[in-house]
């Protein structure tokens, strides 16, 4: 990264490009000595995390059929949010990411899960794993920046539309797998270009509108119907356990990518991208939650989210257990390790969406031609 633009507020100014590259071999370091221990006990783990889950949705949903009882209600709906948490945080979204395939177990494996979610899983794997994991917080590259409804960088032009971004943020909060399935499914710029009679779009449409015909039957017509006279407070309870799930998957998503500290990037700035480069640029654009072990089992270890980052391939379990030996480079090397517990990080993440829809205070530098054709690190300015 010797042609980076050596700027006074840029967090990598005083790292030669000899200094990424050994940085990158460090962390490769760390990753093949996870990979060579990876094995039985995080089997353990998973297993006992669905057995875990399973049990208690069951367990939940059996709660249900009495839930015109309020605490009966209560503790079903409370007992089907957590478990449709663990399902989609700790057990979905890793298993999908081949962080058990080493198991290969054929019931445990990235190429046949499927998850209770209404966006199917192929789609998400190839918007998340291969889209968001290669292109992290790359402007224009990386759609989970502002899922294309948010202006999330002041160097990005303002629209009045942007006035609106916090409402459309809690709206997709509310009912954030639908939002996913609609961004996995790149509707917007799919209706936008008139693609809606093209094979693919149509192929894939109908791949979506399959998954939410059955999560719907599941979860709004089978179980309100087993219970009875029940029927509209398990409906309520359903609905309600989805509500939370949406909320909390979207907050922890948040923290991840959007508080205070952490930077986004020019198109231009990945050219060439070396292993070091690629590695750097997930330490800088991604932030942590601290908290409990409780906190990073219900994140799915997203709470690691920079760990994540840097090994999105890795069971998640290993996070917690590497995350010191990552500071530890982070300080050595003069980088900031953004983390913070969740209230924090989410307020941060909101001020900066609720910021970002107004116009900046002051024009924001325009970039030269020199500029744009070099590797330039652009600070997010939050």
């Amino acid at each position: 990264m010797t042609a980076i633009q050596k700027k006074p507020d840029n967090p990598i100014a005083h790292l030669s490009a000899e200094d990424i590259e050994i940085l990158g071999k460090e962390l490769d370091a760390i990753r093949d000595r996870v990979i060579a221990e990876r094995g039985e006990s995080d089997a353990r783990y998973i297993r006992k995390v669905i057995k875990t889950q399973r049990t208690l949705e069951i367990s939940s949903r059996a709660v249900l059929l009495f839930s015109l009882f309020p605490p009966a209600w209560v503790v079903g709906t409370a007992g089907l949010a957590v478990a449709k948490i663990l399902e989609n945080m700790e057990i979905g979204h890793n298993i999908l990411h081949g962080q058990y395939d080493f198991m290969r177990d054929p019931k445990i494996h990235s190429t046949t899960w499927e998850w209770d979610h209404v966006s199917p899983a192929d789609q998400w794997k190839h918007s998340h794993n291969q889209l968001h994991h290669t292109y992290t917080n790359v402007l224009g590259k990386d759609n989970d920046l502002g899922y294309g409804i948010m202006r999330v960088d002041e160097d990005q032009k303002w629209h009045p539309m942007h006035l609106g971004q916090p409402l459309w943020n809690f709206v997709n909060a509310c009912f954030f797998e639908y939002g996913i399935a609609a961004y996995d499914l790149e509707l917007g710029r799919n209706l936008q270009k008139d693609r809606r009679k093209a094979p693919e779009f149509r192929a894939r449409a109908r791949a979506v509108g399959r998954k939410i015909r059955r999560q719907v039957l599941k979860d709004y017509v089978v179980h309100p119907l087993l219970s009875g006279p029940s029927f509209l407070s398990t409906l309520a309870a359903t609905f309600t356990a989805n509500l939370i799930r949406n909320v909390w998957s979207h907050s922890v998503i948040m923290c991840g990518h959007f508080p205070n500290g952490v930077e986004t990037f020019e198109k231009t700035s990945i050219e060439g991208e070396t292993r070091g480069e690629w590695y750097l640029r997930q330490m800088l654009g991604s932030a942590n939650i601290s908290g409990s072990r409780l906190m990073h089992i219900m994140t799915g270890n997203l709470s690691f989210q920079i760990e994540h980052h840097l090994f999105p391939d890795l069971p998640s379990k290993r996070y917690q257990e590497i995350a010191p030996q990552v500071r530890a480079l982070f300080d050595r090397y003069g980088l900031k390790y953004t983390t913070g517990p969740l209230p924090k990080q989410v307020a941060s993440a909101w001020w900066k969406v609720i910021r970002l829809s107004l116009p900046n205070r002051t024009p924001a530098t325009p970039k030269s031609a020199d500029d744009l054709s070099t590797r330039t690190l652009a600070p997010s300015g939050a």
